[in-house]
């Protein structure tokens, strides 16, 4: 078990050190597909730019498709100001809030990629009176440059435009605890645990009972991640994304979440009901919660028109779309319920 958790954390890392908001994951994409072929599958990359892969055991008649996805938040340069700086939209779920004062890596489409920080317009307190008092909105944050531009014409010179992603820094640590912390657990963590399954199935030679494909998806944080590339027999469509942690809900970081319903609505119920028994026969750290402010890629396979059975599970994570936390037994306990409930 141990070497699986351990490959788990490595593939982690290793996702999170690679750049890819939603749009710009083609990096992330070419890492997945060389490590599934490492490990002796035969990937599909997706028109869409996503990672398809069949586990290559079971009966195709009754498929299982499981969905993580490894686009994250970010953002995109939408005007160079006069002074210099960059203004910017958000991709996906980034708020201002938990953008500013982070480090961030400006990519241009030709003429490579440049450093620089999010900060409040006027950001230092002995000079600005009205720096509490601010709201923080991407108005009123700007991206400063780590270069000596004061124009808006040096800025250009640099090859820097309109339309440039813009990457923060993901801030990973795995304490001596267990807590893993990091921007963009959502959804890495879960890939990696999906990576880690895969590995599993190979090195074990797991006869599976229904044939399994994994599903990395590179559109989920801005809505459209799961709307295809569902294979022909799949019946039970399972995102595994982030867990909720919050007032009013049960879960922890460390235990798997199952979610019942989330802004979209329930999921199926016979497919909970069976993931609910398997973690309690099993003896699982588990909860079972109601996301108020949530969707999923296995939601939007439904608004697609697949005939699917619907689920999500994932690493209890607290923080969500901003410095998140989640620990390791969090994600031992996800992979183990993949591995009961799969068989």
């Amino acid at each position: 078990m141990d070497k699986y958790l351990d490959y788990i954390l490595e593939q982690m890392k290793n996702l999170l050190a690679i750049d890819s908001p939603s749009g710009y994951t083609q990096k992330a994409a070419n890492y997945l597909m060389a490590e599934y072929e490492r490990l002796g599958y035969h990937p599909q990359k997706t028109v869409k730019g996503g990672v398809l892969v069949d586990l290559e055991s079971g009966d195709v008649k009754h498929g299982v498709l499981l969905e993580a996805h490894v686009d994250t938040l970010g953002a995109m340069v939408s005007e160079i100001k006069e002074n210099g700086r960059l203004k910017i939209t958000p991709i996906g779920g980034m708020n201002a809030n938990n953008a500013e004062a982070e480090n961030c890596r400006i990519v241009t489409r030709f003429d490579g990629i440049y450093e620089g920080t999010c900060q409040l317009v006027n950001a230092s307190i002995h000079v600005n009176g009205e720096y509490d008092k601010t709201g923080r909105s991407f108005d009123t944050v700007e991206i400063v440059l780590d270069e000596p531009v004061t124009d808006k014409e040096s800025v250009a010179a640099l090859g820097i435009s309109t339309g440039d992603y813009v990457c923060f820094e993901p801030r990973t640590v795995i304490t001596r605890s267990g807590y893993i912390k990091s921007r963009f657990l959502d959804d890495k963590l879960s890939a990696a645990i999906l990576l880690g399954y895969a590995k599993y199935v190979k090195d074990e030679n797991v006869s599976l009972k229904n044939r399994v494909y994994q599903h990395m998806t590179v559109f989920e944080e801005v809505g459209h991640g799961g709307a295809a590339s569902v294979p022909d027999g799949v019946k039970d469509v399972i995102s595994v994304d982030m867990g909720c942690v919050g007032n009013s809900l049960s879960c922890t970081e460390r235990q798997v979440s199952i979610c019942a319903k989330d802004s979209r609505g329930p999921y199926h119920y016979d497919l909970v009901t069976s993931l609910v028994k398997t973690a309690r026969d099993m003896g699982l750290a588990y909860a079972v919660d109601v996301y108020p402010h949530y969707g999923s890629d296995a939601d939007v396979a439904l608004t697609a028109g697949y005939d699917v059975r619907h689920g999500l599970i994932g690493a209890g994570v607290y923080a969500s779309h901003g410095y998140e936390r989640s620990h390791v037994e969090g994600m031992k306990n996800t992979f183990l319920l993949l591995k009961g409930y799969l068989g």
